[in-house]
């Protein structure tokens, strides 16, 4: 596994993700009433929260993309 999520990636991807977890269960919008948008938020937001911390995409892989400016290791 190479790190491909530089750190700006990272940010975003952990303010995005925790959002998108938390939103869904305190914010009483009506677009979270729905069981399939509420939980479909909370599994994007995990894989966001995720991919930050190992600092690892496979979709960056797929496409050949990296937001990192370190050398991989």
């Amino acid at each position: 596994m190479r790190i491909n999520v530089g750190s700006a990636d990272r940010i975003l991807r952990i303010i995005v993700g925790l959002a998108l977890l938390i939103l869904p269960f305190v914010s009483g919008l009506a677009f979270f009433a729905n069981p399939v948008v509420q939980w479909g938020s909370v599994v994007v937001g995990l894989v966001l929260v995720v991919t930050a911390l190992v600092r690892f995409c496979p979709l960056y892989t797929i496409f050949g993309l990296s937001s990192c400016k370190v050398s991989n290791r």
